[in-house]
């Protein structure tokens, strides 16, 4: 759906959200994008000093040796369960697929209202984690790891920004919308620091010049 139709109908869905809810059809909470709230810049500059500084390998990564989507609750696997958290008036039918509701992107400030149009984010890559020591990890670690709704990793965007996201670090590659780049690098750091994991030279120079200015 082409993005200004997208917008068109927001404004739709919000005024109906709340007769949505009390006629009992909303299945959760409604809510706008909820990714975990970060540490803050000067506890992310303190993680960053911390991290161990070694060259990326990715000898052996294959994104299967990250189990996802899991079961998180009831039929809602990682996905749904994203979808729902940061979703706004969504609705989902008996095997938790959203069949309506609306998805803010803060990488691109877009919004829409198909889910298709959103794919779940890892904010580091699972292809990065490999190259920075989860290919040392046991594959429940790595599960973990692919579904975590405890710290800032997971987020639903704009499907062609994640892809075009890619597996790339912040040294080549942040979100478009300025705005939001302190956040991003926050929780970048946190969920490194957090695994234990490495940081490569450039990515390292790069989180602290975006650090710099939160």
């Amino acid at each position: 759906m082409p993005k200004f139709y997208a917008r068109r109908r927001l404004g739709f869905l919000a005024a109906f959200t709340g007769l949505i809810a009390s006629a009992g059809l909303l299945n959760g909470p409604a809510a706008s994008a909820a990714l975990p709230t970060p540490v803050s810049a000067a506890t992310a500059r303190t993680y960053l000093a911390s991290l161990t500084v070694a060259t990326e390998d990715r000898t052996g990564y294959d994104r299967d040796l990250f189990p996802h989507w899991i079961t998180q609750s009831g039929t809602c696997n990682t996905r749904e369960t994203i979808l729902k958290r940061d979703g706004t008036g969504v609705v989902t039918d008996s095997s938790c697929a959203a069949t309506s509701g609306s998805w803010y992107s803060p990488y691109d400030g877009a919004t829409w209202s198909a889910s298709g149009d959103v794919d779940i984010d890892h904010v580091v890559p699972l292809a990065e984690a490999w190259d920075s020591g989860a290919d040392a990890w046991t594959t429940s670690r790595r599960q973990s790891f692919a579904n975590d709704l405890t710290r800032p990793q997971l987020i639903a965007v704009t499907d062609n920004v994640n892809q075009a996201k890619g597996d790339q670090d912040p040294a080549t590659w942040m979100p478009s919308r300025s705005a939001y780049r302190c956040t991003y690098v926050r929780a970048w750091v946190q969920v490194k620091y957090y695994y234990d994991l490495s940081v490569d030279s450039a990515e390292k120079s790069a989180l602290q010049g975006y650090l710099a200015n939160c």
